[in-house]
């Protein structure tokens, strides 16, 4: 008599997992699409995303845990940043620097990366600018987050002798601080998220960083909102190893530096006119290996596999020294 051949229980879980994990993406691109814009009375946008998020992670993490790495210390913006992407499921990874993420996806540590790229008052972060033109990673994604600064302490405002914080912080909140601290001394450190801490274990410390920073160092919050500019965003990428496929409204990142010659710039930039093809970013950045001489920076509209990006893309070569192209990706909308 033939014994019955047993169901293979992990492969029909695991074909289960990704059936639903498809359903639920595409659930989650339906509601935002049907809910953006619509009054909140009817149901938030943000908490239908939030949700769909959460429910997404944690059906990822049943078939393998994700991992991702920002700069920390945990309460940092670009912690904050990861999980408004990713959820609260994936593993988090603090690291001291934005290098640190790099090599930390790079030697395939970690999944995923998340670091800063640019700020609406302060402009570009030139390292992360740096590190994409030197390492292997790709641009798998965007994430824009609304900064706003706070001055907190243990102390009473009276007796704040010195204020920690990041530079482009300081900058951010410099009326602000100069009006009401003028002589407490301005101390850098590496992340806003550092700045509570050591606020936390000064007496007469305080820290610009964020609510957040504040609830998880015990800290209290003495000025709430001191940037000088209310329009304060800051924009993250995702990093990875991979290629992001194709989506409904996708931007594509590249770099490129052109031949020493007048008109070189504009014959570069022609082929995206021809092309109809939307240019929203441009930006300089000094070569190291040559004085005098530039990367440019550009974010166009359109997934790098669409046609008509692909014929602009080759074209561009023939007027370059340098091209890479450093990721296709969804256009955030917040």
């Amino acid at each position: 008599m033939t014994a019955r051949k047993q169901p293979d229980v992990s492969r029909s879980l695991r074909a289960n997992e990704k059936r639903l994990r498809a359903l639920l993406d595409e659930r989650a691109a339906l509601v935002s699409r049907k809910t953006r814009g619509r009054s909140p009375r009817t149901f938030p946008r943000e908490t239908a995303e939030m949700l769909l998020r959460e429910v997404r992670a944690a059906t990822r993490a049943l078939e393998s845990p994700l991992s991702v790495a920002y700069m920390g210390p945990p309460s940092s913006f670009s912690h904050q940043a990861a999980m408004k992407h990713f959820g609260s499921a994936p593993l988090f990874h603090a690291k001291d620097s934005i290098a640190d993420v790099f090599r930390s996806v790079v030697r395939g540590e970690t999944g995923y990366g998340v670091v800063p790229v640019e700020n609406t008052i302060e402009g570009a972060v030139t390292y992360t600018l740096d590190m994409l033109v030197d390492t292997p990673v790709q641009i798998c994604n965007e994430v824009r987050l609304e900064i706003h600064m706070n001055l907190m302490s243990t102390a009473a405002a009276g007796d704040i002798t010195t204020i920690y914080s990041i530079p482009i912080a300081f900058a951010q909140c410099r009326n602000w601080l100069s009006k009401h601290f003028p002589h407490a001394r301005q101390a850098d450190v590496y992340s806003t998220a550092r700045a509570a801490e050591l606020a936390a274990q000064e007496p007469n410390a305080a820290a610009v960083a964020s609510e957040l920073a504040a609830k998880l160092y015990g800290l209290n919050i003495i000025g709430r909102a001191i940037e000088d500019h209310l329009n304060n965003t800051t924009r993250f990428f995702v990093i990875g190893l991979h290629a992001a496929p194709p989506s409904e409204h996708d931007k594509t990142s590249i770099v490129f530096a052109i031949k020493d010659r007048v008109g070189a710039l504009y014959d570069a930039l022609r082929p995206f006119r021809s092309a109809r093809i939307n240019l929203s970013k441009i930006e300089s950045r000094p070569m190291k290996q040559k004085a005098w001489e530039y990367y440019f920076f550009v974010d166009l509209v359109g997934h790098a596999s669409r046609p008509d990006v692909r014929r602009a893309l080759d074209e561009l070569q023939k007027h370059c020294t340098f091209v890479k192209i450093l990721g296709s990706y969804p256009q955030c909308e917040r």
